[in-house]
């Protein structure tokens, strides 16, 4: 029997999106980077680029989503907003580079948490070097920094993220370590 579009079964599964999020590459990509990348469906960048290079070749590879950081230049803030909301997967997302976390949040990313709407259900920033996976109870939201994956700045261990959403929820998220920020 030849089946038809209208007596074939109508099945649907969850989409589940892999993502990597990396913060701070300061130029710098190496294989370690990029073998996550290759696992993941999407990247999303939270700020410090540095060189073009890098986000050309995130693209060339997966879709990327991203916002400038402090030591981007005009070319690069020309290419990446300052805050991105986007929704996916049912996870309304709100990403910065400069944002202090829970308890700690500048001005201008407090006065955001407060009046968006609709009001984000993961925070992500980057900057401090120092990654961080904490909720938010008052604000009802998940933050994550990814800690940072290049060789500058005062880290001692070039860090990553990634992480699974589905269906609204955000699920195994891991801590990935590259080694020495100096190797």
């Amino acid at each position: 029997m030849h089946c038809t579009p209208s007596d074939a079964l109508s099945l649907s599964f969850p989409v589940t999106l892999k993502i990597l999020l990396l913060s701070d590459t300061h130029s710098y990509l190496d294989e370690g980077i990029l073998a996550h990348v290759a696992d993941a469906d999407e990247v999303w960048h939270a700020g410090d680029v540095g060189d073009a290079s890098v986000l050309d070749t995130l693209e060339s590879l997966k879709p990327v989503r991203g916002v400038f950081g402090n030591i981007d230049d005009a070319a690069m803030r020309k290419r990446l907003p300052l805050n991105a909301e986007w929704v996916c997967e049912g996870v309304q997302v709100f990403m910065t580079h400069i944002g202090g976390y829970p308890g700690r949040y500048t001005a201008r990313v407090r006065k955001h948490l407060d009046t968006v709407e609709p009001k984000p259900d993961l925070y992500i920033c980057g900057h401090s070097h120092i990654l961080r996976v904490m909720p938010d109870r008052k604000r009802g939201l998940l933050h994550m920094n990814p800690g940072a994956c290049g060789r500058h700045g005062f880290h001692k261990i070039r860090t990553m993220l990634r992480f699974v959403v589905e269906e609204g929820r955000i699920l195994r998220p891991e801590a990935i370590e590259l080694g020495l920020r100096g190797r």
